[in-house]
């Protein structure tokens, strides 16, 4: 049976389809779909249905939902709230489908689930019952959870990442939770790193190795051997420890990708204006750029935490989308780049799905 390949893109202004055959040299764009509604993240789960998720200023938080490949589609809010008289959710960051749920991270930082395919949700409490949420700071996009990790054969075991307060795993599904940030830096925080407090800019897992995380972080690039409770730094090799998004190759646990940006201080942007990718095939030990095909002169792009992704064929394709529209993507593992659409809405995510045809 033939393949399909869909790159899902989450912008300012509404969802996007980019389609193409199993040789990805054809791209077609679907769109704007959910009415042109903000949106954080866009997925597909397993059993096909579309799903996306974001924020109105006026309205708050939903999630659409199509059955029928984006012909179609119904949108919920029921239950994302945390009561009356608690703080209001503002937006969802992050969708995460499994087997038997779908989970949502939102603005304030918190968890909900739902269990009837994005129609009701409830809230995941105990991540909120924290003894450190007192002190939970936003980062400089928000106290956003915008990471959402789930164990590939333990449903009760997750992780979330929160910015910019850290990660934090629960082994009893969400009941309690214990902090992960051992090793990782937070520069901005006078004295030793704290148990808590690190700026997680994504988070990530490989399911052929769930004791294996990686986050780009505020404060570098790190992965963990032992299910996050130790960290590792893996900067060194990379032209800036600052960055947005990481994903891991989807049939080697050990390569992963970046894109390293100024920092804060200086745009948080390409550096110096010259667009790149930098991989690595052995879990961060050692880096390479890959730019071939990118823009080398003026390319001051942004690419957020949710905007890029890998897909699942035999030599995957990687993606990226920026804050000014732009979507770029290669067919063979980064060697070799090109643009596939432009004069989209800002991007906000962008995930890889491979359907039958």
């Amino acid at each position: 049976m033939s393949q399909r390949v869909e790159i899902l893109v989450g912008t300012r202004k509404g969802a996007f389809i980019l389609e193409s055959d199993a040789t990805r040299r054809d791209w077609r764009l679907r769109g704007p779909f959910c009415q042109n509604w903000p949106t954080h993240d866009f997925v597909r789960a397993t059993d096909g249905t579309l799903f996306a998720a974001g924020g109105n200023i006026w309205y708050g938080p939903s999630v659409w939902r199509s059955a029928d490949n984006g012909e179609t589609w119904t949108q919920s809010s029921a239950g994302l709230t945390y009561g009356d008289d608690e703080d209001k959710v503002t937006t969802i960051w992050k969708l995460t489908p499994t087997d038997g749920a779908l989970y949502a991270g939102v603005e304030p930082a918190g968890l909900f689930r739902s269990s009837d395919g994005g129609q009701t949700w409830s809230h995941v409490a105990g991540l909120r019952e924290h003894p450190s949420r007192p002190e939970w700071q936003p980062g400089n996009g928000g106290l956003c959870l915008h990471s959402i990790v789930t164990h590939p054969t333990d449903p009760n075991r997750l992780w979330v990442g929160i910015s910019a307060v850290g990660t934090f795993e629960t082994t009893d599904g969400g009941k309690t939770w214990a902090t992960r940030n051992k090793g990782v830096r937070a520069d901005f925080v006078p004295g030793p790193p704290p148990e808590f407090g690190q700026c997680v800019h994504k988070l990530r897992l490989h399911p052929d190795k769930p004791e294996w995380l990686y986050q780009q972080n505020h404060c570098g690039v790190y992965r963990s051997d032992d299910g996050g409770r130790e960290w590792t730094d893996l900067s060194a090799g990379l032209p800036s420890e600052f960055g947005f998004p990481l994903v891991i190759h989807p049939h080697d646990p050990k390569t992963i990708y970046v894109i390293p940006h100024s920092g804060p201080e200086a745009g948080r942007q390409m550096i110096d204006g010259k667009a790149a990718v930098w991989r690595s095939r052995d879990r961060g030990d050692t880096w390479q750029r890959l730019d071939a095909g990118l823009p080398q002169s003026g390319a001051y792009l942004t690419v957020l935490r949710e905007a890029m992704a890998v897909d699942s064929l035999n030599q995957p394709g990687v993606y990226f989308g920026t804050s000014t529209g732009q979507v770029f993507g290669s067919a063979d593992e980064g060697e070799h780049w090109r643009l596939l659409a432009d004069f989209l809405p800002d991007i906000w995510s962008v995930e890889a799905a491979v359907v039958d045809a």
